[in-house]
């Protein structure tokens, strides 16, 4: 009698992007990436795990079951997830934070969405805290829309790779804040669908990294995003662009 060989399991490529700049944020990563291996079966779903450190006095240190790497470009975060996209080649992606546990089954819980919903391009999971604050229930079903913090969180988000294939690399200018609400935009005109699956619960621990920064690091992070992000998507003139980027700059070298 034939045997009939086993399935093989999907995989799934995480890019997950840190800055371990102390031993607290590292154990952060460590805690997220051990919750992501423990969450599935790997006879059933496979993760690729790459981990995009800007802590570059680390290396070569490589969190377990991951492919840690140290890029020499300057941090940005589509930038850095563009990197870990290109080494990768599942056809499932998903974008991560580092602050993040992964709760059992919550990949399971996206791949029946997508196979649920064919025409369904991207997906994130709902955190059990953040979303239930939001008047959002777990387990509530599906659902659809592009409304950033709401059935989109810029923290996690798993996707089709032919995605990509539509609407090209995430864009690189945004080395930061607004890249959730570009990707929202992005998906909106090429009239992709997103949803939020509530039963896939990922928890958010709430911008570990971020409130590390000082005061100038920050508003760096956040007002030259907002000029970008007025400019691409509001009709902003690219000289009114440049205009308020040298104003912010100018100021910005006040601050100590």
């Amino acid at each position: 009698m034939t045997q009939v060989p086993a399935a093989l399991p999907t995989e799934i490529d995480v890019i997950i992007l840190s800055y371990a700049n102390t031993e607290a944020l590292q154990k952060v990563t460590l805690d997220s990436v051990e919750s992501l291996v423990a969450s599935e079966d790997p006879s059933r779903i496979k993760f690729n795990i790459v981990v995009l450190e800007s802590n570059k006095t680390l290396k070569p240190f490589q969190y377990p079951n991951t492919k840690t790497v140290y890029p020499w470009q300057r941090f940005g975060y589509h930038r850095y997830m563009n990197i870990g996209i290109r080494m990768t080649k599942s056809p499932f992606i998903c974008i991560s934070n580092n602050d993040l546990i992964y709760y059992p089954g919550w990949a399971s819980e996206i791949l029946a969405a997508f196979k649920q919903d064919p025409e369904l391009y991207s997906v994130s999971p709902a955190c059990n805290v953040h979303h239930p604050e939001q008047g959002i229930a777990l387990n509530s079903g599906n659902h659809y829309g592009y409304e950033v913090r709401k059935e989109l969180v810029g923290w996690c988000i798993l996707f089709k790779r032919d995605m990509l294939k539509i609407t090209g690399k995430l864009d690189p200018a945004f080395k930061f804040w607004y890249a959730d609400n570009d990707y929202s935009n992005t998906l909106q005109k090429h009239k992709l669908k997103h949803a939020l699956v509530t039963s896939s619960i990922v928890e958010h621990l709430e911008s570990r990294t971020l409130n590390t920064k000082n005061v100038k690091e920050r508003l760096e992070l956040t007002s030259r995003e907002r000029f970008y992000y007025e400019y691409k998507w509001e009709g902003r003139s690219y000289f009114s662009y440049l205009n308020r980027l040298r104003k912010f700059y100018k100021e910005l070298k006040k601050i100590r």
